[in-house]
């Protein structure tokens, strides 16, 4: 496998009212052929803004990359104009966003939408752009898409909509596709039938696939490999199984207790698990541990007063914590 996208310590600012936002802070990682990875955080955790920096769509004038590269197969993109990235989207990048009525034209068929995409980046002829609309459409698994085709977004569920998005961003058999958390809006059975059609895709043209979401459940059954991200830095980073049966900062740990779980004698007497207080905006210099003031261990270290490097606590496993929960324990069976 070939390296599809390589972002090595992007840095993103947005200027607001009350000062310069750190909204992506440092943030590396590669993403090969074929494979999925994860990034997964609370709101406000530079989710959404990497995948925005990526994607040359921040928005303008406040937001800006002020240093790192993001190279798709080698190319910088971040050294690009705008008229080059309008090349690139959509063609060797595909997104799909959270809302897809949002993302569709209102006033516009479907098939007029999803034949734009084949026409301006393949060139193709009005006829045969409709023919591999229909194609795509069938493909993405819309049920009698030639009668369909002419249909407006309103006509469509909520999952039928998300699907012509994907159909959408398919279209030009892009090497990457970004994901923005796109089964937040749909209920389980929906959301499962839309996993499962990525996963089929992902399989037939090998698609690496930029998965952004706050469900950890959608990490577990779609990522190789995750990245957790707390206000604008990577904290965590793992193969997927790794994570879940060994998470080592104290942030991941609470985001996984905060899953409802099954195994207990009674579900709804369980209440869930939750993360005291909110992730910080970071808008000026800032030292020791961004998690600390939320952290139940800030108070055995440095934590408030000592910045934190990621440091890898086992093969492929890094961590961003003065307390990582394998030295936790060894510290405890010390003790004893």
């Amino acid at each position: 496998m070939s390296p599809v996208l390589e972002v090595e310590d992007l840095r993103t600012e947005l200027a607001l009212r009350t000062g310069v936002l750190r909204a992506v802070d440092g943030v590396s990682f590669v993403l090969d052929e074929g494979r999925t990875l994860g990034v997964v955080g609370e709101t406000g955790s530079g989710k959404s803004m990497t995948a925005l920096s990526i994607m040359g769509l921040l928005p303008r004038p406040q937001g800006r990359i002020t240093a790192g590269t993001v190279r798709l197969r080698k190319r910088n993109l971040a050294a690009l104009s705008d008229r080059e990235l309008q090349g690139i989207r959509g063609r060797e990048i595909g997104m799909i966003f959270q809302d897809p009525m949002t993302s569709l034209h209102p006033s516009l068929t479907i098939g007029v939408q999803v034949q734009e995409v084949l026409r301006r980046h393949l060139g193709l002829s009005k006829r045969a752009a409709r023919v591999r609309a229909i194609q795509l459409l069938s493909e993405v698994e819309i049920p009698k898409a030639e009668e369909r085709i002419d249909d407006y977004p309103h006509h469509f569920s909520g999952g039928m909509r998300q699907r012509v998005t994907i159909a959408m961003a398919i279209a030009c058999r892009p090497k990457l596709l970004i994901a923005d958390e796109p089964t937040t809006a749909l209920d389980v059975s929906v959301q499962a039938g839309i996993l499962r059609l990525l996963s089929d895709l992902q399989r037939r043209h090998g698609t690496a696939i930029l998965l952004i979401t706050h469900d950890m459940g959608v990490i577990a059954e779609m990522a190789d490999e995750v990245l957790v991200l707390y206000a604008g830095q990577v904290v965590e980073q793992a193969q997927t199984q790794d994570l879940f049966e060994r998470p080592e900062h104290p942030y991941t740990e609470a985001l996984l207790g905060a899953l409802p779980r099954a195994d207990t004698d009674d579900i709804r007497r369980r209440a869930l698990a939750t993360i005291p207080g909110r992730p910080p905006l970071v808008t000026g210099p800032t030292s020791g541990c961004r998690f600390a003031p939320r952290c139940p261990y800030a108070n055995h270290g440095p934590c408030a007063n000592v910045d934190q490097e990621l440091r890898e606590v086992r093969t492929g496993h890094w961590v961003r914590s003065a307390h990582p929960a394998s030295e936790r324990s060894m510290n405890a069976s010390i003790s004893t």
